[in-house]
């Protein structure tokens, strides 16, 4: 049977609101009486009920995390940045996917209203302006990552693609490159629109011309697809010598797609990822990549769900928050200088 806090209170021979006080760190409670009664919890393996916390605080102390997919490697690291800031916190988190499925959101978001989730994090999710309108509705305070349609929400924190795919661009360039493609992926909405448009703004800064066929989107953004991008490129009368890839899961199906026909990367052909999930280090050879702070991402993200916990939104000088954080290029050897040979 767990350890309660009546029996603490009968081990040390206090009363039971002595022992919950002193559990708190209550100043009221002396630094030695505290002392006392923390090592006998310990002793005892008393552990806090979160139901009764949550009749304290009428809160659940549950923030819930809606992500894409929960196979990908990019959103588990986010959640890893959620978790850890949230557990310091004392909250635990209700985890669900959507699958890019509008009717699987809705009911996601049901359950969580009806399991009483104090706030809610989404992550990359794709709902539209009815599910948006339908989460306001029920009173959550909510952040969004690198969501669409972040102007439906006041409190947002964002990766600066634009600006991590203009890096990753810039490489290229800086190696040789001049017929450079870029491999979207048609489903993430405001994400791939952000990296095409620093892949052509970096092209555009530096006077090269996207030929027909370089910009290609696939349906998602697993290994396989990018399978079939690199089939794309490669089937074209004048195939690209360097892929700027949407995501490192895509850029891990290009360089199989490579592979597969003979192409050696990064002789012949240099790929870039995005992301730099832990795979990308193992590939062969290793995946040039962006360096996104993904749990730094997800901690800024609890962070702001709980000051909105702990703070009057309603004061006025608690103003909409969009908070930006930036990438660093993480060169390894899936791209290389191009070679006089290559240029033709």
């Amino acid at each position: 049977m767990a350890t309660t806090i009546k029996d603490i209170a009968r081990r040390t021979g206090v009363s039971h609101s002595t022992v919950s006080r002193a559990l708190r760190n209550d100043p009221l409670i002396s630094v030695a009486t505290t002392r006392r009664i923390q090592q006998v919890a310990r002793e005892m393996a008393y552990l806090p009920s979160a139901a009764a916390r949550s009749l304290k605080t009428n809160r659940s102390l549950v923030l819930g995390v809606i992500v894409s997919s929960i196979d990908d490697p990019f959103f588990s690291e986010i959640v890893f940045g959620i978790e850890s800031c949230a557990q310091e916190a004392g909250y635990s988190l209700f985890i669900a996917a959507s699958q890019h499925d509008p009717s699987r959101v809705e009911k996601i978001i049901q359950t969580m209203m009806e399991q009483r989730t104090d706030g809610v994090i989404i992550c990359s999710s794709s709902l539209n302006s009815n599910q948006n309108r339908q989460l306001l509705e029920y009173g959550f305070p909510i952040v969004v990552v690198n969501h669409q349609a972040a102007e439906n929400f006041h409190y947002s924190i964002y990766h600066d693609d634009v600006d991590g795919s203009r890096q990753v661009t810039r490489h290229l360039v800086e190696l040789g490159h001049t017929r450079i493609a870029y491999l979207g992926n048609s489903l993430s909405g405001r994400t791939t629109l952000d990296r095409l448009t620093g892949y052509q703004a970096e092209m555009m800064e530096h006077h090269l011309q996207i030929l027909e066929g370089y910009i290609h989107h696939v349906p998602g953004s697993n290994p396989a697809l990018g399978v079939d991008g690199a089939m794309h490129f490669l089937a074209l009368p004048k195939p690209p010598t360097a892929i700027v890839c949407f995501n490192d899961m895509l850029a891990i199906g290009v360089l199989q797609g490579c592979q597969q026909a003979g192409i050696q990367v990064p002789q012949q052909m240099s790929i870039t990822g995005f992301d730099n999930i832990t795979f990308s280090a193992y590939t062969n050879p290793p995946l040039t990549t962006l360096d996104q702070p993904k749990r730094s991402i997800g901690a800024e993200a609890a962070r702001l769900l709980l000051t909105l916990l702990n703070s009057n939104q309603e004061n006025p000088s608690f103003q909409p928050q969009q908070i930006t954080l930036k990438g660093n290029l993480l060169v390894r050897q899936s791209t290389a200088q191009l070679t006089n040979r290559e240029k033709k």
